[in-house]
Formats: C-alpha cells, structure tokens, sequence
C-alpha cells in the first residue's frame, strides 16, 4: 500500500530525464523516459520499407524464376533451403539480438544483406547465386523479427509495449499493401526481374527511416529483456529457466495450433476458388490478401490497446475463435465471391496475433535478459506449424477433398482455443508489479 503512494519515477542514465509512459488502463503509469517522436516515426517508417523490402521475396519468386527457365523442381528446391534456413535459424537468431550491443547496427547489417540478395537475383539468376542469395536472406530475416521487437521494447518499455506493437502491426500491413501493389504494377509494365530492382532500390528509404531511431533512447537492458540495474528482482537469467517458464511453453504450442491451422487454409481456398471461377480466380485471390491486411492495419492498434485494459487471454480467444469460423465458413460457403468476406475473419487473427505473439513473449521473458531468444522459441513453433499445415491440409484435401480439409483445420484452431481457454495463464503485468520492478 505504501509502495502505491509513492510517485512512481525513473531517472535516465544518460540525460537525467524523469517522464512517466501513458499506458492505458493503469491507475499510473510506469515511469520510464519517453522517447523522442522522431525514434518513434523512423521506427514507423523503418517496419513500413521493411516490409516493402520483404514483399518482394514472396510469389513474385516464383514468378521470376519461372520466367527465366527454371523447372518447378529448381524452384521448390531454392524455397525449400530458405524455409529451412528461416526454421532452424528462428532462436540463433534471437540470441544474436540478445548479445548485441546495438539492434540499430545488426538491423542495419541485416537489411544492406537482403539489399544485395535482390540484387543477385535479378543480376545473375542462376542456381548457385540464387541459393546462396536464398540463404542469405532468410538468415537475415531471422534477426530483423527480434531486432524490431527489441527496439521497440527499448523506446517504449514493457508497460507500452502493447499499444507500440499494435502500431507496429499498422505499418507492418501497410507496407505489405502498397509494396504488393507497386511491385505488381512494375512486373505487369516492365519485367519481373524489375521486382527485385526496386526491393533493392526500396532498403536505402529503410536504412535512411533507421538512422532516424536515436541510438541512445534505445535502453540496451529492455531490449534484451533485462531487468534496470537497480532493481531489486533482477529475475532468473539462466535461460534454462526460462525454457521452463510454463506460460512460454504453453503459448509456443498454441502458436503452434495456430500455424497448423492457418497456413493451409489459403492456398486450399485459393484452389477452390480456380476450380469454380478460374476466370475471376486470380481478382478473387488478389482480394482475399488484401482484406486480411486491411483489417490488420485498422484493429491492430486498438488490440494493442485493448490487451492492456482486457488482458492477454480474452484477445487470444477471440482470434482462436475467429480462426475457427473461418474454417468452418470456408468448408461450407460455395459463392466465390463471398469468401472474400470470410477473409475478414482472417484480418481479425492476424490482427490479434500480430500484436500478442510478441507482447505475451514481453510479459514471460521480461526480466531474464533472453526476450529475444524467447521470440526464437515461439518463431520456431510457427514455423514448423506452418510447414506441417500445408503438407497436411494438401494431403487430406487430396484423399477427401477440400470440405473435409477445412472442417479438421477448424478442429485444430478450436483445439488451440481451448488451450488457451483451459490452461494458458494470464501474462498482463499489473502496475504494482510495474513499480516494484522499474523504480527498485
């Protein structure tokens, strides 16, 4: 009670600035310096080009290389080292990020690789560059996930963390939205090999929104998930102990269910979709990304605001539910046209999940100086979730056909709602908590 009435103050290191963070719901707020709005709008506009950069390594790959001579087998073969290398390199990556002494130098580093790997496809597309160029990639991709997040954490600090990773969501979607479009549109008029010029052309705006991150409002302890010095509960650092964490284990498998469930559904109702109205098939697709990333850019702020108000697990439900319906909705709607508007059902899971997946990695790992090793483990549970969904859901749609394939993904997603329902805790820091561990 005594701890309650005192003013909850923290004095920066470095500029002796005493500031208070605005976190929604709390009585008061956790007192940590507030970051200047120019690292907070180049941290905006960094995820933005980020994700412009990265569009660029998505079907348009494919496209690429078919156009240049390469069998399908060459192509799998060339998706399938960079899938393994983004799988096994998910918790190398996030250590990296944990022992860096600046998240602005290894981003930096990461973005001018990819830079270069675009340019080696469109520069010379033939086996051996486009693979070393393939790995190269994914590597880099596995440390820019946690940079961002570990920025982020150290601007805002772990009690605003959840409007900021909304607002990040944002930016995120809109970059994907535009960068489709503007990389569309130069395939159609000049050439596919045109797409990997202008993601090569798309990291010096990135690189320039990065420079504009001050480096000395990014506290190095909050971005590795330290607890401050002064502290009396500095947490357990080992990271055995972390692996250990019951909620981190749970929410990792439920990541898990969630990938299983999702990754599938897609590209199976992409293909019903060609067989009912191949003519409209490529427009109807088109719109079934865009709508998702819409709503994306739309809620995810106000999940991350909703998360500090409601709770984590409340969130968690509703987008295991959403996920859930969608499935079934998928399995019994036969309008072409009206799975567009059951994409909307997607839009709100990756809205929730976009936002949560890091927050609640934050909440767990907070205090044991391995949040990004923390972000590893989850990464890890997504990606095999992932690549086992669409083995699976291509295999039973084959032996039973697409109703059948929907309904037991939805079985799946419904088997990750109750584990969240039954057995997840609650992870949302209450603010005495906040003040024991901020102000010591």
């Amino acid at each position: 009670m005594l701890l309650s009435k005192k003013p909850n103050r923290a004095v920066d290191d470095r500029g002796g600035r005493v500031e208070q963070d605005d976190v929604a719901g709390a009585p008061t707020a956790a007192a940590i310096p507030a970051p200047s709005r120019q690292s907070l709008r180049g941290l905006d506009w960094f995820i933005f080009f980020l994700a412009d950069v990265q569009t660029g390594f998505g079907p348009f790959i494919s496209v690429y290389l078919t156009t240049q001579k390469w069998t399908q087998v060459e192509i799998g073969l060339v998706l399938s080292i960079g899938g393994i290398v983004a799988l096994i390199g998910q918790m190398p990556g996030g250590a990296i990020i944990d022992a860096a002494k600046s998240e602005r130098l290894v981003a930096g580093l990461a973005i001018v690789t990819i830079g270069c790997c675009a340019l080696a496809y469109a520069a010379m597309p033939i086996f051996p560059v486009v693979v070393v160029a393939a790995t190269l990639h994914a590597a880099a991709s596995c440390v820019l996930g946690p940079a961002i997040a570990a920025i982020s954490l150290g601007l805002v600090g772990p009690f605003a963390i959840g409007e900021r990773l909304g607002r990040n969501a944002r930016f995120a979607s809109l970059g994907n939205g535009v960068a489709a479009a503007v990389m569309g549109t130069a395939g159609y008029l000049l050439s596919s090999r045109s797409v990997f010029l202008v993601t090569f052309l798309l990291a010096i705006p990135t690189l320039i929104a990065l420079s504009r991150i001050r480096e000395h409002e990014v506290d190095i302890a909050r971005c590795h998930g330290e607890m401050p010095r002064e502290s009396r509960d500095r947490g357990d650092t080992n990271i055995w102990h972390l692996i250990r964490q019951r909620p981190l284990v749970i929410f990792a498998l439920s990541v898990l269910f969630l990938q299983l469930a999702n990754a599938a559904m897609l590209p199976l109702m992409a293909s019903a979709v060609t067989a009912r109205s191949s003519q409209w098939a490529t427009v109807l697709v088109a719109a079934c990304i865009i709508v998702p990333q819409a709503i994306v850019a739309l809620l995810s702020p106000l999940v991350g605001r909703k998360a500090q108000t409601w709770g984590r697990r409340p969130l968690l439900l509703i987008g295991f539910a959403a996920l859930t319906i969608r499935g079934l909705l998928f399995a019994t709607v036969r309008d072409p046209y009206a799975l567009v508007l059951v994409q909307a059902f997607d839009g709100l899971t990756a809205a929730v999940f976009a936002v949560m997946i890091p927050l609640i990695v934050a909440d767990v790992a907070f205090g044991s100086g391995h949040f990004n090793l923390a972000q590893g483990i989850v990464g890890t549970a997504t990606g095999i979730g992932a690549s086992l969904s669409t083995a699976l859901g291509g295999y039973v749609s084959d032996k039973f056909g697409n109703a059948t394939a929907f309904i037991g993904l939805s079985c799946v997603a419904a088997t990750g709602l109750l584990l969240i329902l039954l057995v997840m805790p609650e992870t949302r820091r209450t603010q005495m908590v906040a003040t024991r561990e901020l102000a010591g």
